[in-house]
């Protein structure tokens, strides 16, 4: 698990609250860093609720302050974008997201994915689509997506190189998915006519994870059956000098 910083600034009251709670202005825990710095609130979530309890949570009532999510800074609808990317560092595996248009890499928890209503199709018939008459399609033909308007996702490991990982592959895995915050069997990932990559169905343990090749860029139809907000976990795993190497990231994906 990667460490991030955070910065709140609390104003007035809030700070004071923090010293009657006996809290000093730099909390640390585990895995957050937290300042605290008596001026206005500034509070920069990284697309995921920030939780608080205990003392801190009192203090930060007592000053009339809500730790509420923030959605995240960057939208992207439409374009070439590989989603699942991952970057070995000589250190650590870990996953972003790259903008192929802008050449830009962002964290997973700073993007939202858009799909709009223009990436509605005809249900090819695929029996893991289910029955509705539409589902949302981003396809696996940049010329397609072009078309419509909607992003062109990949999934890619071209920044990995020959030498460093067992077999010279890593696996990437669907952990969870979630449609407005419930379990959900709608999300799939799927190449050609209907050969599954990955299916969100709980029902089966299969097409659960792949194996990639590294220095490669690959393309498939990533599908939702319905419109919500898709919260997707994937891990990226390989091994190194005989050392298991991952990372995971949750994805939010908004389809209207």
């Amino acid at each position: 698990m990667r460490t991030r910083n955070r910065l709140l600034t609390v104003a007035g009251v809030a700070a004071g609250a923090l010293a009657t709670a006996g809290l000093n202005p730099t909390q640390r825990s585990e895995t957050e860093t937290y300042t605290f710095v008596p001026r206005e609130i500034t509070l920069r979530t990284l697309a995921r609720t920030l939780t608080v309890s205990g003392s801190l949570a009192a203090a930060v009532a007592l000053g009339g302050l809500a730790a509420t999510p923030a959605l995240a800074a960057t939208t992207l609808s439409s374009g070439h974008v590989d989603v699942l990317d991952a970057d070995w560092d000589g250190s650590a595996l870990s996953l972003h997201v790259h903008d192929e248009e802008t050449d830009t890499e962002y964290d997973p928890a700073d993007v939202t994915l858009s799909v709009p209503a223009a990436a509605k199709v005809a249900n090819p018939g695929y029996g893991f689509l289910g029955t509705g008459s539409q589902v949302w399609l981003l396809p696996d033909t940049e010329a397609e997506a072009d078309a419509a308007g909607v992003l062109f996702p990949g999934i890619s490991t071209e920044h990995l190189t020959t030498g460093v990982f067992a077999n010279n592959n890593v696996t990437y895995r669907l952990l969870s998915a979630t449609r407005n915050g419930a379990a959900t069997e709608d999300f799939s990932i799927y190449a050609g006519s209907g050969s599954r990559w990955f299916d969100s169905d709980t029902s089966t343990t299969s097409f659960k994870s792949r194996t990639f090749a590294v220095g490669t860029h690959n393309h498939a139809n990533w599908a939702f059956e319905e419109a919500g907000t898709y919260q997707l976990t994937f891990r990226v795993q390989g091994t190194v000098s005989g050392v298991t190497q991952s990372d995971t990231a949750v994805y939010t994906v908004v389809v209207s």
